[in-house]
């Protein structure tokens, strides 16, 4: 028997709370956009392949436009000359927006020390999932997407997420 509310509408309506209805929508049709460098991207390209098949999980409209897109792909090596560009691309995507750091590259510069090499890109932009290996599987890549996923779950639509964030080009 149901009380309040529920009861007076029937079984056509279903009452739920703003965030997780617009976050159920954001969870599943996160629309990636590949900032590919290195290995890490062939990488990707198998993970949206039909043996893994990242469609599963609501990500399989790769765009090649920022604007278009939600959740930013980092895989591979970057360098300081790469820097400006991925702030620039980053900073042309719409909010809300995610990021992944995919490989060593990404997530702390791998086996390059050196001084053209970026050593991590959480000092160019904020970063939401790192994922470790080199190259790192495509079952890891699925599994950050997931991360990606429960984050969302948690968030609300009325805190913005990335405004206090410095970088080392800001």
């Amino acid at each position: 028997m149901a009380l309040g509310l529920e009861a007076n509408l029937g079984d056509t309506v279903i009452t739920t709370k703003l965030d997780e209805i617009v976050n159920w929508g954001r969870q599943y049709s996160l629309w990636p956009f590949v900032f590919g460098t290195a290995c890490c991207a062939i990488e990707f390209m198998s993970a949206a392949a039909s043996q893994h098949d990242i469609s599963r999980y609501g990500a399989e409209v790769v765009r090649f436009s920022p604007r278009q897109a939600d959740l930013m792909l980092v895989c591979g090596t970057i360098s300081y000359k790469q820097a400006p560009i991925l702030k620039r691309i980053y900073e042309q995507i719409a909010e809300p927006k995610w990021v992944m750091a995919i490989g060593a590259c990404a997530s702390s510069g791998g086996i390059y020390d050196n001084y053209c090499t970026v050593q991590g890109i959480d000092t160019v932009i904020p970063v939401d999932v790192y994922i470790s290996g080199c190259p790192p599987r495509p079952e890891a890549i699925l599994d950050g997407l997931m991360k990606i996923q429960d984050q969302i779950k948690g968030e609300s639509v009325l805190k913005d997420r990335h405004k206090d964030f410095k970088g080392i080009l800001d």
